[in-house]
Formats: structure tokens, C-alpha cells, sequence
């Protein structure tokens, strides 16, 4: 943005701090915020704040940036932009307007507004949608006698604009696609697992790499890619566009250099194999193409395998699996013989491995039989799941 200052507009607050601050919010899935509020720490955030369903916190451009590139569980990074009271349309369309739109945006670009709402006048959060693009663009009308266009799929400014209890908060999204969007994922099995989800089961494991890492179930291989190229640094979004990059200040030279700074931290490989099996053929060509993808073909084997003849390769190592649990996939009573028998694996061929399987009904995950030392709540969705650990002695 423009040199950071804060300014009080009628009854608008637009949220700028001095020294380049920047007001910034992650919007993580459910569950996994303090494991974000610990990645962006680790990127040099400060002020990190874990809330439900998100992490606030501040930073220099460069931070934003990072946390684009880096984190690995968020969902967006929202640029946050102005705060007032919102307890009627005409106080949306007057706080809207007094924002300053026409530093962020010209006639030739094109933006959408997504509205939430909630324990507020106005409880309709389409029409809070409509009303606020109407005052962006009145605004932009008056001054410059043109209008930008609506593009709700891939605009130049998307805006984020959230009421509560009569208080608008109001932000630029950064992200454009949702940050799990890597890039390397294009074939999806049929239940596919959010590389969101799956970094964050992988940084619960705490795997870095130092023993074997194995997926008897793998899928599409989302868990094994995500835990690998955590462990070797990657860049998480070296292989997309960001939102950011339409905007008008957006810096090409230092995205640029904080992107190969953040490169230049990844190693290049691990000696240790992480093996991914599948009973489904496809299943396991969309891992090789996934691998292949993300540049990971050498890092992670995949081959065809029922799960009840996987194997360790090692005395000891990690074993990470996301079995089905009914929602989509499966019938009852075939789940109920598939738990017993991933306790009966687990007991007969893993002695010496760590165990963490992501449970979506905990009646299930009874039948597996062995008693987990810790359990994670995360949410696949709107499923509230336990990631279970299992030591197995």
C-alpha cells in the first residue's frame, strides 16, 4: 500500500500502522490455527494471535510475502484494511465508501466482494455483498468518471468483508485461490484430502525426515507429498499466482528476491525412503503424476499394495494413514473388518514405528484396538476428525 498512517474518515477506521506494519490474518481451517500461529512465528511474524478459525498478526511486506509462499496450513492471508460500525445499509454503503479504494483500484482492474455475516442488522450476506461493490464503485465512478467491472472468478482486487455484532471488518485477500492450491494436484481421487489438512497432520507427526515415512493407504498421495517437502524446506507456493500480484503496489523485485530467499533454505534431498501404497492402479498413478508435479518423483516411491501385506522398511519409522470412515466412502460393515485389521497390521508388522491415523468416527477407530498416547482435533471440512498416535511397542 501507500506510505502506512492511520486515518479516521467519518466513522471509518482504516487499519494502517507506522514503519511499514502491516495488519495481516490467516484464515486456517478449524484446529490447526496454533500450528499456523507457529509457522508464521517461525517466518518472523510478530504478534501472533491464534482466534477460531484464524491467526492474526503483523509484519513488513516481506512477512506478507513469506507467509504467502510458506505457510503451510492457512487457507488465505487477508490484508486487513479498514474497521467501522455497520448496523444499517446505509452505514455499510458510507463505511465502504470512505476507504481508500482509489489508491487500490483503477477503472481498468476488476474485483469481487465475499461477505460473511453473522449476529448482526443485517443478516443477508449476498445483499451486504451487493451493497458494498455499489459503494466501491460509485465511488470510483465519481472520481474518475469510469467503472471497474465485477469478475467474481479471477479478479484483479478481491475483497474480504466481514460483519459482526454490527462492526464491519474489512481486508484485501491476498491468497487469490486458497492457499492449498499448490499447483501440483490435478488428479483427485474420491475422497481427496486438503494439502492444508495434510500439512498439518504431518506437522503434528513432527516427521523431519530422520526415519522412514510410509502411507499404506495413500490416495492420492497428499499426505506423503505435504510431509515431504515440509521436511526438505520447499517452497509451498513456488509453483502458483497470488492474488497480490494484480495489485497496483505489488513489488516484482522483492517477491522475487524473498522468493529465492526462502529457496535457497530447502535441501535438496532425504536419505530415507517414504514409501506410498494403494490397492487402486489409478490411485497410484495419480500419485507418481502428483510426485512428478511437485518435484518430488526421487523423494517418494508409490506402488500397488493392499494394505494388509504393507511392510515396514525399517526397524523403526512413521506410518501416517487416512482410512475411510463412511461419509463417502465405504460400507459399515467393511469398515468395521478394515479397522480390526489395520490394529491387527499395526500389532503383527510395525513393532518399533509411531502410528498417527486420522479418525473421522471415533466408534471406528475403536476397533483398531490399541490405545492412542495423544490425540489432535482437526477438522476435514465441516468433520470434526481426531488425528490418533499410536506407539507401537
Amino acid at each position: 500500500m501507500t506510505e502506512q498512517r492511520t486515518i479516521l474518515r467519518r466513522k471509518s477506521t482504516v487499519v494502517r500502522q507506522p514503519d511499514n506494519q502491516l495488519n495481516l490474518f490467516a484464515t486456517v481451517p478449524l484446529g490447526a490455527e496454533e500450528l499456523t500461529a507457529a509457522e508464521l512465528g517461525r517466518l518472523g511474524a510478530e504478534g501472533t494471535t491464534a482466534v477460531r478459525g484464524g491467526v492474526s498478526f503483523s509484519g513488513n511486506r516481506s512477512t506478507l510475502y513469506r507467509s504467502l509462499l510458506q505457510v503451510r496450513t492457512a487457507s488465505r492471508i487477508l490484508l486487513q484494511l479498514g474497521q467501522f460500525p455497520c448496523g444499517s445499509p446505509q452505514e455499510l454503503y458510507d463505511g465502504m465508501r470512505n476507504l481508500p479504494w482509489a489508491e487500490l483500484l483503477t477503472p481498468t482492474m476488476t474485483l469481487a466482494v465475499d461477505c460473511t455475516v453473522r449476529d448482526s442488522a443485517i443478516t443477508h450476506s449476498h445483499f451486504a455483498a451487493l451493497k458494498a461493490k455499489d459503494a466501491i464503485v460509485d465511488l470510483l465512478r465519481d472520481t474518475t468518471g469510469s467503472r471497474p467491472n465485477i469478475d467474481t472468478k479471477a479478479p484483479d482486487l478481491r475483497i474480504n468483508l466481514h460483519i459482526a455484532k454490527n462492526q464491519a471488518s474489512v481486508s484485501l485477500d491476498a491468497s487469490g485461490d486458497p492457499l492449498d492450491r499448490r499447483g501440483w494436484r490435478l488428479d483427485r481421487n474420491d475422497a481427496p484430502l486438503r494439502e492444508t489438512l495434510a500439512a498439518a497432520i504431518m506437522l503434528h507427526t513432527g516427521w523431519d525426515g530422520s526415519v522412514p515415512l510410509l502411507d499404506p493407504m495413500c490416495g492420492s498421495g497428499t499426505l506423503l507429498l505435504e510431509g515431504t517437502a515440509i521436511a526438505l524446506g520447499q517452497v509451498a507456493g513456488a509453483g502458483r499466482e497470488f492474488g497480490l500480484m494484480r495489485w497496483r503496489d505489488f513489488d516484482r523485485r522483492l517477491w522475487e528476491q524473498v522468493l529465492k530467499e526462502e529457496q535457497t533454505k530447502a535441501a535438496e534431498s532425504l536419505e530415507l525412503p517414504v514409501l506410498g501404497y494403494d490397492q487402486d492402479p489409478r490411485a497410484i498413478i495419480a500419485c507418481r503424476e502428483n510426485a512428478r508435479r511437485a518435484g518430488l518423483a526421487y523423494q517418494v516411491a508409490f506402488d500397488r499394495k493392499p494394505f494388509e501385506e504393507s511392510e515396514p522398511c525399517g526397524h523403526q519409522g512413521v506410518l501416517v494413514m487416512n482410512p475411510p470412515y463412511g461419509v463417502r466412502m465405504g460400507d459399515r460393515q467393511e469398515l468395521e473388518v478394515l479397522y480390526r485389521k489395520i490394529g491387527e497390521v499395526f500389532k503383527r508388522r510395525f513393532t518399533g514405528w509411531t502410528a498417527y491415523l486420522l479418525a473421522g468416527d471415533l466408534e471406528l477407530a475403536k476397533l483398531v484396538g490399541l490405545k492412542p498416547s495423544r490425540r489432535f482435533v482437526l477438522f476435514n471440512g465441516p468433520l470434526e476428525c481426531r488425528l490418533l498416535k499410536y506407539e507401537l511397542y
